[in-house]
């Protein structure tokens, strides 16, 4: 019934050389894209076969042997690595990470078939293919990354494809005056506190999905410990909750280190395996000054508010929040996250406190800026002439949430990004 933003960008480079590897959070909905690709071109009369290597005898024939995975293609024409086919084979594999040795499967089949055979494949995990990817298979992959639904897509997965469509007008046009802007604002208020994994936001009792929320934060987190060989669950549980409670702040490892009692590698191996599991991202300061702007120190967001908020079990609604300024503040990083590489999102500090939110580097050291507050229409504008004088090149807006009062006279809502 619902379909991803990506499925397009998916199917248009199928048509490529390279291999197309999906990766992403468990249960975003990478299974269901690639299955409803792979039903596509069936009906399509391609040639095309699904495998999933969680089927343990598929699993270990493959790790036995790369070509028996040739045993589940039977009904394919020949392939010659000589003879190039008119259209090629597609072979879909799901949770290619299970494989003993994915990167060298995916660089023998490109190697010897490329051309004939396109693989579609995913992988539950990013800390998986980066540590077992151990070829870069540079020129021979291309990553699409699939993160839990954006405000648009839960929008469409609440069949309010009506309102999906006045939020394109007010981010395409933004003088533009909605009608429904109390209804998304009160949509996107529990969006931002329930988040959007997609079973979480297609259950309508609020009971069952505060549940199914908990239940899912719980068991991907054991799967978390269990597959990366954490040893110390309590720490990494800990750990978790200080990063949580302090989204858009600094992430200062030894502080971390000091509470928790470990040593900064633990700290640097568990906040990287948090990462890889794409639970949080890290973004880092842009200077031109290295001295008096710079500070080394990453500042974290999380990539699922809902996940962030059944860490904390606090899922008290986004007006009587204390923390709803940091909350606003994540959202326009998830935004952010959607629209631009993330090497491209910094933000910038004084080394004396000064701060804006979000630098976005465009092109040629050019782009924007962005200052969040809940309540953009409070901001002091004087606080930010230092950035605003020394980067011109990158112009500052404020953000915050719709309001009834009037916004700041450089500000935007959140909706409009």
């Amino acid at each position: 019934m619902y379909s991803r933003l990506l499925y397009s960008d998916l199917k248009e480079h199928l048509p490529e050389k390279e291999f197309t590897i999906l990766i992403g959070a468990r249960q975003v909905g990478k299974t269901h894209l690639i299955k409803s690709l792979y039903q596509e071109l069936r009906e399509s009369r391609y040639d095309c076969f699904y495998l999933t290597f969680e089927d343990a005898s598929v699993l270990s024939a493959v790790n036995n042997d790369v070509k028996n995975i040739f045993r589940y293609m039977s009904e394919i024409p020949p392939m010659n690595h000589d003879k190039k086919l008119e259209t090629p084979v597609y072979l879909f594999i799901d949770e290619i990470q299970l494989a003993k040795d994915p990167s060298n499967l995916l660089k023998y089949l490109y190697d010897t078939y490329a051309g004939n055979l396109k693989v579609v494949a995913t992988g539950s995990s990013a800390f998986y293919i980066d540590t077992k990817f151990k070829d870069s298979l540079a020129g021979r992959k291309k990553i699409f990354r699939l993160y839990t639904l954006s405000f648009y897509e839960f929008l469409l997965f609440n069949n309010r494809d009506d309102l999906a469509d006045e939020y394109k007008m007010i981010k395409k046009r933004k003088d533009y005056i909605s009608q429904h802007l109390t209804e998304l604002t009160h949509l996107l208020s529990s969006y931002l506190v329930y988040g959007g994994y997609p079973a979480v936001v297609l259950e309508a009792n609020l009971e069952h999905k505060i549940d199914r929320l908990r239940e899912l934060t719980q068991s991907y987190l054991k799967k978390d410990i269990l597959e990366s060989g954490i040893d110390k669950e309590s720490v990494f549980y800990n750990l978790l909750k200080l990063l949580a409670s302090q989204i858009g702040n600094l992430l200062n490892k030894h502080e971390l280190s000091n509470t928790l009692g470990v040593d900064i590698k633990t700290i640097d191996r568990y906040a990287m395996i948090l990462q890889k599991c794409f639970h949080v991202e890290l973004i880092r300061p842009y200077y031109k000054n290295i001295r008096s702007e710079l500070t080394k120190m990453p500042k974290l967001y999380f990539n699922d508010l809902g996940f962030r908020n059944s860490i904390l079990n606090n899922f008290q609604d986004l007006h009587n929040r204390l923390d709803q300024g940091q909350i606003v503040e994540n959202y326009v990083y998830q935004v952010l996250r959607d629209q631009h590489y993330l090497e491209n999102i910094n933000y910038w500090r004084l080394a004396n406190g000064g701060e804006v939110d979000f630098v976005i580097e465009e092109q040629n050291d050019q782009g924007y800026a962005l200052e969040v507050k809940y309540d953009a229409s409070n901001i002091k504008k004087s606080k930010y002439k230092r950035f605003v004088k020394e980067y011109p090149q990158f112009p500052l807006s404020f953000v915050g949430m719709p309001t009834s009062r009037d916004m700041h006279e450089d500000g935007l809502n959140v909706l409009q990004l």
